[in-house]
């Protein structure tokens, strides 16, 4: 690497690790102090508030990553803009993409860290969180493994069913409050299982009090009702699949993801696969927003070196960048509306802040 690339890497460098650590403190500060008579009122103990705010590190990273790449970026540039360095490179022969080289690939590796973060720790810590919060909010203890309890579960399966379940107790493999639903093809529904309880004896479901409906094409009973003491469910579903999808499509990395939108296409529902598409697609495209809004904020810290412009262009550019998530969140909501191909709907707010980037900066002097 040359003198001049370690020389703006650490600069750049040194300002994003200074704006993430005060961005973590200053979350934790104002999220404790806005808080604080809830704490002081239930005495949560410092113990379970240290693990409360550690959990929350990754996803606060995640957040606060391109912001801080956006002003390590200005601040970096417009420093060596007005001290008159960009005009000694420039008159080197340096490009601005040359000069800029070190900053684009530090955002490159800054997001490829993103998206290790957002798939490895986020969905864990956020259902960490998510426990957590509870807890505090009950003022209880947490419970013995043993009685944990899921209410109101539902979930797409195989062989094209819909399971909505009152009471899962993961640990004891045991359901109450059964229906399940069959359709067909065109989603009709063919069969419908009601059931008080059922056990999982570690092959195959065992359902009690359980009713069995089968129906035509056009809703109407083919037969009465078959009702059994006991019945031995052919379910290709385990415990522990009921309990993975059960979360939300953000508390899943994404090969759970992935598996989820599998599980659900054999099930025909096309508004949630669409909405699950544009998460997975989602996820795969939001840690370039780091290295897409470095090179947003390039051709802003370098356009004058007198205070005055720099200090308006500062503020055009974090501008730009608050047009940019509203852009995305825009294109989001129509891939989820079915406007937007999923793909599309999750990539293009960053194609035409790419494009516009590029020519912003081929603009330059």
């Amino acid at each position: 690497m040359r003198i001049l690339d370690r020389y703006i890497l650490k600069s750049c460098l040194s300002i994003f690790l200074g704006c993430v650590f005060l961005f973590l403190f200053l979350y934790v500060i104002v999220d404790v102090f806005g808080h604080l008579d809830e704490i002081l009122k239930q005495q949560r103990s410092l113990s379970i508030l240290i693990k409360y705010y550690l959990s929350y590190l990754p996803i606060i990273f995640v957040q606060v990553s391109p912001i801080a790449c956006l002003l390590s970026t200005l601040y970096t540039l417009a420093s060596l803009n007005h001290n008159n360095e960009i005009i000694a490179m420039r008159s080197s022969g340096l490009s601005i993409f040359h000069i800029s080289r070190s900053i684009i690939i530090l955002g490159v590796l800054i997001s490829t860290l993103v998206f290790w973060i957002n798939d490895r720790f986020v969905p864990q810590a956020l259902s960490l969180t998510q426990k957590i919060k509870t807890q505090m909010e009950k003022g209880e203890k947490k419970a013995a493994p043993g009685q944990e309890t899921i209410c109101n579960l539902s979930m797409y399966g195989l062989k094209n069913r819909l399971y909505f379940v009152n009471k899962f107790f993961p640990n004891a493999n045991t359901m109450e409050g059964i229906s399940i639903l069959e359709h067909d093809e065109n989603q009709n529904i063919t069969k419908k299982i009601v059931a008080n309880k059922g056990v999982y004896d570690g092959k195959v479901w065992k359902f009690y009090q359980s009713i069995t409906y089968n129906f035509d094409k056009n809703g109407h009973n083919l037969q009465e009702p078959q009702y059994f003491q006991e019945e031995v469910m052919v379910i290709p579903e385990t415990p522990q699949d009921f309990l993975k999808q059960r979360q939300r499509s953000d508390f899943m990395n994404i090969n759970q993801l992935n598996e989820y939108i599998w599980k659900l296409s054999k099930s025909g529902a096309i508004t949630a696969i669409r909405n699950l598409k544009v998460d997975l697609y989602q996820r795969f495209a939001s840690p370039f927003t780091s290295v897409l809004i470095i090179l947003l904020g390039i051709p802003f810290s370098l356009m004058s070196s007198r205070r005055s412009v720099r200090l308006s262009s500062i503020g055009i550019s974090l501008m730009a960048g608050f047009l940019y998530y509203v852009l995305n969140s825009i294109c989001i909501a129509l891939g989820k509306a079915g406007i937007l191909a999923p793909l599309l709907s999750a990539s293009l707010s960053h194609i035409i802040v790419l494009l516009i980037s590029i020519s912003l900066i081929n603009e330059l002097p």
